[in-house]
């Protein structure tokens, strides 16, 4: 691995996530002279900060080190889950009948109890708060496929976002699933596909009526 190349997307990094060198340093739990010296190329990078900046941000490793993958490319986990019984208890987290990137369902209608059609028992998911709706489409393959199931968490206020982390996004005629990335405009900001065949869009802010944080991906393995 490159150090100068690991050094510019640690800067991306900071830039992205709007962090100062001593919060940034804080955060991923070393001195922050020392970040200054590998910012400044005085210390070589080493694999203790590569797994730092892995563990503590949730960065993709292959990201970091040959710029190939996405830098959240997996933002919440991925959680491997065989196909709902039947006989599933009524408690967890519940899944809605609802296409959450699709369809006409009004907003005061998505979470309505007649639209849960299941649970899943996961402590993870019961203490975030979660709600698990359905993804349809290819704009987020392959983090995301057509299909996919993902626990979301509703936000109150939509003026903090964590940029780089995949939300989704309501408008007053759309919902849709993307990363959310900071705009060289404070009042834009941009929405950002996984597959590279979508371009980005950028929207105002004031136009977001509602923000959900992916906080899971659920990939149903169906045997049968």
């Amino acid at each position: 691995m490159a150090d100068n190349d690991i050094i510019n997307r640690i800067k991306y990094l900071m830039q992205e996530l709007n962090y100062r060198q001593v919060d940034f340093a804080r955060k991923i739990d070393i001195d922050t002279s020392n970040l200054s010296k590998y910012l400044n190329g005085r210390l070589p990078v080493s694999d203790s900060l590569v797994n730092k900046l892995v563990v503590n941000l949730g960065v993709s490793k292959q990201w970091l080190e040959d710029g190939t993958d996405l830098p959240f490319a997996k933002p919440a986990g991925v959680i491997q889950v065989n196909a709902p019984s039947p006989a599933m208890p009524q408690q967890g987290t519940p899944v809605y009948d609802i296409d959450v990137t699709a369809g006409s369902t009004p907003r005061a209608r998505m979470f309505a109890d007649d639209q849960i059609v299941g649970w899943v028992n996961l402590p993870d998911l019961t203490q975030q708060g979660c709600r698990i709706v359905k993804v349809s489409g290819d704009s987020m393959s392959p983090v995301i496929q057509n299909g996919d199931y993902i626990a979301i968490r509703e936000l109150t206020n939509t003026q903090y976002i964590f940029w780089g982390q995949i939300y989704v996004v309501i408008l007053d005629d759309y919902r849709m699933l993307k990363y959310v990335r900071r705009h060289n405009n404070p009042a834009m900001v941009t929405l950002r596909s996984a597959n590279p065949d979508y371009d980005d869009m950028e929207i105002a802010r004031a136009d977001i009526r509602d923000l959900m944080l992916v906080q899971h991906i659920i990939h149903l393995d169906s045997r049968i």
